[in-house]
């Protein structure tokens, strides 16, 4: 429900009485906390709002925020809890468990296939179709995700774990995640069991070998079974082992629930720095600012799929890895101007690069893949076109043109210049002047010219047409029928805001309008910039999104929209205030 960008419709502090009424409701919806949980989660005094939003399919969605997370959201006049407040109270929910690597599926807007399901040594919690459900991942009991169960357990189990299981509503990372404090999910063991129920347990799960046979292969919805032959080899060691989906090929699930996202972001944050040392970076290119190393050349040997997010690593900030690898002698860092470090030196004997095996690129790289992920970015053809309007009807109407048709500008003047031959209106003894006859010159003099104007030259004639004419435009992608719309276009719109503490921050406005996805061009900023970025409605706009990105980032900006995107220069306005070198941003 919130794998894409929602629309905000109002954000107001909530009334003593709904604040009590609240209390009731998540009392009657789940029974199982106490009158003090109650009072925890919906405090007294401490502030509490009320977000009335949009999710990206229309839903009318009510959110109650405490502090800064949100809590709870009500859909349907169904309360619903976040994973911020399931992660206080793990066991609210009958709780389901899956791989790690089906949680980028479900935050992509998936629902949970049964075939993803991990069934524990205790047997599957006991549910009934429609039940509220938790999903957790393997080896954490924090819920990563919130989801509706589409079939009772006892019909899970009779359908031999196959078909969809449960509806997704809200996932760990998806946009209502993003607008609390973007935490990540605490690390809590799972319960234990004693010895004696494991046995009995494990010895009822191997009485059931159709069960077997199906939970050797976890699959999502729309996607393909991985080959029987990848998965015999595994068979001996461990009854549940799973494949991530077609591309990735067979997986040890063992080996990935070891692996915390953390852990996972410093393998790939090492992985871009080593191949960026050793095919991107030259000597020649020292001293190279840190910023640049990251933006230019890190992030461009990121494997295709995968995000670079440093601040989802252990290390935070690219400074304190960029430390890590001075100590270990890869590189040599200085701070050769006020606050901005580069580095100045390379080992590229040490045993680090030198071992660095540079990862081939999968046969699908270099091609799009129907359905699997974004056609490449091409920029519009556009076309800027006139529309007649009811005012210039009577000029246009001998060539067969009514109000409301739609003209080029070429067209338009050559309807002029032959209305004016055709009727005898170029002046005998100046070709140059056209003599004004009254459909002339009602449609092209005001009023106080009605009487003194009676002929215009030819330049003069055209641009008082083009002027009267209403503005229209045609905008045709590579692949799709063109598109023609009335009234202005307006270019992508970039400008600078204040915002508290003095702080400054980039806004970005009227993307869709050139086929750009606010939203993925926020997350590409958020890697680029290392800066925060949130997508929200502009106020006063229906239906249009803006991006907002922490600091001065308009040479970031002007990069992507230019040098990635190949927009004209022409159809950006704003690109005049990126910040100068030496200057503070």
């Amino acid at each position: 429900m919130f794998a894409k960008a929602f629309r905000v419709k109002s954000n107001t502090a909530i009334k003593g009485s709904d604040r009590r009424k609240l209390r009731a409701d998540v009392a009657t919806a789940f029974p199982t906390l106490g009158s003090n949980q109650v009072s925890e989660l919906i405090p007294g005094k401490e502030e509490l709002t009320i977000v009335k939003l949009y999710a990206h399919r229309g839903d009318a969605v009510t959110v109650y925020v405490s502090g800064s997370n949100p809590i709870l959201f009500e859909l349907e006049k169904n309360l619903y809890p976040t994973v911020y407040m399931l992660w206080s109270y793990p066991d609210l929910l009958p709780t389901f468990t899956t791989w790690p690597p089906v949680l980028e599926k479900l935050a992509g807007g998936a629902d949970l296939m049964l075939p993803g399901v991990v069934v524990p040594p205790a047997g599957l919690p006991q549910v009934q179709k429609g039940d509220l459900c938790a999903i957790a991942l393997v080896g954490n009991r924090a819920p990563v995700a919130i989801g509706v169960a589409a079939m009772s357990t006892a019909e899970m189990l009779t359908s031999g774990l196959k078909g969809r299981g449960f509806s997704v509503l809200h996932t760990y990372q998806d946009h209502l995640w993003r607008s609390g404090d973007k935490s990540s999910p605490p690390s809590i063991d799972p319960l234990a069991l004693d010895p004696t129920e494991l046995s009995e347990e494990m010895g009822s799960v191997q009485e059931a070998p159709a069960l077997q046979g199906d939970m050797r292969h976890l699959t999502l919805e729309g996607e393909e079974e991985v080959d029987r032959e990848a998965h015999s080899a595994c068979e001996e060691k461990s009854l549940l082992e799973a494949s991530e989906d077609t591309s990735a090929g067979a997986l040890n699930p063992d080996c990935t629930a070891s692996k915390t996202l953390q852990e996972q972001m410093d393998e790939l944050l090492q992985r871009c720095f080593l191949h960026a040392l050793k095919c991107r970076v030259k000597k020649a290119d020292l001293p190279l600012l840190t910023s640049t190393l990251l933006g230019s050349h890190m992030f461009s040997c990121c494997p295709e799929g995968q995000y670079l997010d440093i601040k989802k690593s252990s290390y935070k900030k690219l400074s304190k890895f960029l430390q890590q690898m001075q100590q270990e002698q890869v590189i040599q860092v200085k701070e050769l101007s006020k606050g901005v470090e580069s580095v100045v030196a390379v080992d590229w004997k040490h045993p680090r690069i030198t071992s660095f095996v540079i990862p081939e690129p999968s046969p699908t790289s270099q091609t799009v893949q129907e359905g699997s992920r974004e056609q490449p970015y091409h920029p519009p053809d556009i076309k800027s076109l006139y529309c007649v309007p009811a005012s210039m009807t009577l000029l246009f109407q001998e060539s067969g043109h009514k109000k409301g048709s739609i003209l080029e500008g070429n067209e338009v003047r050559t309807i002029v210049i032959n209305y004016a031959k055709n009727n005898d209106l170029v002046d005998a003894n100046n070709k140059n002047l056209v003599k004004l006859d009254p459909i002339l010159c009602d449609c092209l003099l005001e009023k106080n010219e009605q009487h003194t104007v009676v002929k215009l030259p030819w330049d003069s004639l055209l641009s008082r047409c083009f002027e009267k004419l209403q503005p229209a435009y045609q905008v045709t992608f590579p692949g799709q029928e063109p598109v023609v719309k009335k009234g202005k276009l307006y270019p992508i719109d970039i400008t600078l805001a204040q915002r508290a503490s003095n702080k400054k921050v980039t806004v970005v406005r009227n993307l869709e309008a050139y086929g750009l996805d606010p939203c993925s061009v926020a997350a590409i900023l958020q890697q680029r910039c290392q800066a925060s970025t949130t997508v929200t409605p502009v106020p006063g706009a229906r239906d249009s999104l803006q991006v907002q990105i922490q600091g001065n980032q308009i040479h970031h900006l002007s990069w992507l929209l230019l040098e990635e995107y190949h927009l004209p220069r022409k159809h950006i306005q704003g690109l005049e205030k990126a910040p100068k070198p030496g200057k503070k941003k």
